[in-house]
């Protein structure tokens, strides 16, 4: 699991459950299960009316994926697009194609397929960035699913606060308990706001930031790729690489030595 995500939850939960106990407060009063049913059902009812069905039905994986970090390492794929440099610098493209079945990204592996075959570099350019434009819409479907999900939520808190004060502004006979019944009226905009800011808003920020991480893997192998097909000595290409990267995460081994340093070609 990434532990980014889970750290934040659990730190940003302690923080204004452990606030509110030393506060003297007790969590007893915040268990509110109308509250709950008005902000919840609202959020996830007006969430799913925004969005298709397909999108909602998928919110199990994209938690899956906000939750578990599956990106590569950028140096395994530099590492991978310098080795076949190499092969196509002493053997030629052609060679590429005996290891094409060997790769598990099907992006890498249909762009290696367009230049063993052939094609000219600028289509194969055209045809991988449209590819990878489509991968940053289907990925920004489940950040706007969260993000709707975060714009309702304290909405539909406000709307189960006003609803619970309705319900005590036309009892007021008995004074005595009026205070303990605004209090409560109040917890669903806490529920609203709070899952707001705790849960969707921040998963939509986490799976813009994966979103984020995995397009410029694939931005990066798109410039290998071109470079393979362009013949260039795979040294200069993987410094080219490397580029793409914070400078401070751009330590680690090389593809030929045991040593880490690159082999020449």
């Amino acid at each position: 699991m990434d532990l980014a995500t889970i750290l934040g939850l659990v730190i940003a939960l302690v923080g204004l459950l452990g606030g509110f106990i030393m506060d003297k407060g007790s969590l007893a009063s915040l268990i509110q299960p109308s509250a709950a049913l008005i902000v919840f059902g609202g959020t996830i009812g007006a969430t799913l009316l925004s969005n298709r069905m397909k999108s909602f039905t998928s919110i199990v994986r994209y938690l899956m994926i906000a939750f578990f970090d599956k990106t590569k390492p950028p140096h395994g794929t530099i590492d991978l697009l310098v080795e076949m440099a190499m092969i196509a610098r002493r053997e030629g493209i052609l060679a590429l194609e005996d290891k094409v079945d060997e790769f598990d990204d099907p992006f890498l592996k249909n762009g290696v397929r367009l230049i063993v075959d052939g094609v000219d570099p600028e289509l194969v350019k055209q045809m991988l960035e449209i590819e990878v434009s489509f991968i940053e819409q289907r990925h920004e479907i489940g950040v706007t699913l969260f993000e709707s999900a975060a714009g309702f939520a304290p909405t539909m808190g406000i709307i189960g606060t006003v609803m619970g004060l309705v319900h005590v502004l036309g009892s007021l006979d008995d004074v005595s308990t009026l205070g303990p019944e605004i209090a409560t009226a109040f917890i669903a905009t806490l529920y609203g706001v709070a899952s707001a800011n705790v849960f969707w808003m921040p998963i939509a920020n986490k799976l813009r930031v994966r979103s984020q991480d995995e397009l410029l893997e694939r931005e990066m192998t798109i410039e290998g790729i071109l470079s393979i097909q362009a013949g260039e000595n795979p040294t200069v290409l993987r410094q080219k690489l490397l580029s793409f990267l914070a400078e401070s995460n751009r330590e680690g081994k090389g593809v030929g030595t045991p040593d880490g340093e690159t082999a020449k070609a």
